[in-house]
């Protein structure tokens, strides 16, 4: 089906529509670490392993309820499998497997910092791929996230971090791959249904991570407290969570959905201080402001603009 919104400029209420479901995505991802941290704590699960059976559960969800529910959802035209494909084992996968690789090699503060750069990489990406005009508003709101989020992650206290080069560029893959989220979704999220698309991003995920699960047992103890955890992990940190992301890339720019998606960062600090008693300090507060100052930059979009169709 097509959609004219490519071939004019989205209206205001489409766009505040479309950052509200960004920002509540981000609020639901930045779950993700409290029940990581308690999940592995119960089950001594190491990272890959979690991230595969979070991306083999949910694409089980999915396929089931679609498959009782809405049936013709399941169809997708064949000249859009290499995108999912691509986006399935770029975006979920690869992703995975590079941003907890990149938490051990370099801690999780400088990795966190690193993957800042997803937004930039992103809104250039963009502009060759889709057109989408590269503004003096989009590149300021790009780099007061990335400063934002550099003093969220404690860059400033991090002098005793040892950073190698294989390290930095694991980092950069990470925030690349993340990037990549927001453009082949954009692509795809103007035919398909947010729940289709999941649905197959999910399931190529997991044969991306397969090759990494071979040799490993199966988690444990597994009892009925870990399994709320999971349950949880599932239903809030990922169906919720790319669930609504995905539908705000209907409403708005790939690179203004991925400068948006930066909140996640202050919505993460804000429950690890409510649920595991961290602290921000002055740098961190003043990072969540320049994030959010970046935001609200993004989002009062002119409204004369008309980007071109992709």
């Amino acid at each position: 089906m097509p959609n004219t919104k490519s071939q004019a400029a989205a209206s205001p209420s489409e766009n505040l529509r479309g950052l509200l479901l960004v920002v509540f995505a981000t609020l639901c991802w930045s779950t993700s670490g409290i029940f990581i941290n308690l999940i592995t704590d119960a089950t001594q699960i190491s990272a890959v392993s979690l991230a595969f059976w979070r991306d083999l559960s949910t694409f089980l969800i999915l396929l089931g309820s679609i498959s009782l529910l809405r049936p013709q959802d399941l169809k997708v035209n064949r000249k859009d499998l290499p995108w999912l494909i691509g986006m399935g084992g770029i975006s979920i996968g690869i992703f995975h497997i590079l941003w907890n690789t990149s938490v051990v090699v370099i801690g999780a503060s400088l990795a966190t910092v690193m993957q800042s750069n997803a937004p930039i990489f992103v809104t250039i990406m963009a502009w060759f791929l889709f057109d989408e005009p590269l503004t003096a508003r989009k590149i300021t709101a790009v780099l007061l996230a990335a400063i934002g989020t550099t003093l969220i992650g404690g860059i400033h206290s991090s002098g005793n971090i040892q950073v190698t080069t294989s390290g930095l560029l694991i980092a950069l893959g990470s925030a690349l791959t993340y990037g990549t989220l927001s453009l082949f979704g954009k692509k795809l999220s103007e035919d398909y249904q947010p729940w289709t698309i999941l649905l197959y991003i999910f399931g190529f995920g997991t044969l991306t991570l397969l090759p990494f699960q071979l040799n490993r047992t199966f988690p444990s103890p597994i009892n009925l407290e870990t399994l709320s955890l999971f349950l949880g992990f599932l239903l809030i940190s990922t169906l919720l969570g790319f669930g609504m992301y995905t539908a705000g890339l209907q409403k708005l720019q790939a690179s203004v959905a991925s400068i948006t998606a930066t909140t996640e960062i202050l919505f993460a600090y804000i429950l690890a201080y409510v649920f595991l008693s961290e602290r921000l300090d002055f740098w961190q507060i003043f990072g969540s402001i320049l994030i959010i100052s970046g935001v609200v930059l993004v989002s009062l979009q002119n409204q004369k603009q008309h980007p071109k169709g992709n």
